[in-house]
């Protein structure tokens, strides 16, 4: 049974989900339905990108994944179908399959038409570009070849031989605070030496723990989570609120 993940911007109070799921089931009914995320902050295609980067592998090869955020982000509303690592994505093209991947093969990107569509149009365009790939139609047949796509420059950090300077790039439903230093440069920079963690006005953090629960109940932390990223928390409390951290705040780490 194909599947078919969706990662909106809809949030669940409103029916443009049911729409979208059911303009898919009618094309075919058997397919299998899941939802990433609905919550994704409005128009935050950095919030989106994040939040399917990091879970898509985990599906089975062949997985269809809808990301629809901030559709008519652009003057030309375009939408395009991707295949990327044995998956196969669609959503428009407003920047958010540059943050996704670091490099999209030659072949693999099609506009898909967006004529003649009224109403709610992405419905059609997303059931009718579902059905074309779990049909097993040829993919260079979905639509119009794309050499080239919407780019946005994501925050990379800046590496240095006795600090890693980066930026938070998530918050999550706890308030943890995601940055974008990874573990591996994390260990090649810090190369066995002492170092501490500064972020905003707050004290530095000097430890990496495994588990929430390493610090007293209140306490702040630091550790790399499930995607191998350099998050802070409190045990049992919000460190975005208590912190007074934000998204695109720096995180400094010094080596010594």
């Amino acid at each position: 049974m194909p599947i078919v993940t969706l990662t909106t911007d809809f949030g669940l109070q409103d029916f443009y989900v049911g729409l979208i799921k059911a303009a898919i089931l009618s094309e075919d009914e058997q397919l299998n339905i899941v939802d990433i995320s609905h919550n994704v902050n409005v128009y935050d295609i950095v919030q989106g990108a994040y939040i399917l980067k990091n879970c898509f592998a985990e599906f089975p090869v062949g997985t269809v994944h809808i990301v629809s955020i901030n559709n008519y982000g652009t003057k030309q509303p375009c939408f395009l179908a991707v295949r990327y690592a044995g998956h196969y994505f669609i959503g428009p093209d407003n920047g958010i399959f540059s943050l996704l991947f670091d490099k999209i093969g030659e072949g693999d990107v099609y506009e898909l038409d967006f004529a003649g569509q009224d109403g709610f149009p992405i419905k059609h365009i997303f059931a009718k570009a579902v059905r074309h790939i779990t049909g097993g139609m040829p993919f260079n047949e979905i639509g119009f070849p794309v050499d080239e796509i919407e780019e946005r420059i994501s925050f990379q950090p800046v590496v240095s031989a006795t600090q890693i300077r980066g930026a938070i790039v998530h918050i999550d439903n706890y308030e943890n605070v995601i940055s974008n230093i990874s573990k591996s440069s994390f260990e090649r920079v810090r190369d066995g030496r002492k170092f501490s963690v500064f972020f905003k006005r707050n004290n530095p953090i000097k430890q990496i723990s495994k588990y929430y629960n390493d610090v007293a109940i209140g306490e702040p932390l630091c550790f790399f989570n499930a995607s191998g990223y350099l998050e802070i928390a409190i045990n049992m409390g919000k460190a975005a609120s208590l912190l007074g951290l934000e998204v695109e705040d720096t995180i400094q780490v010094d080596f010594h």
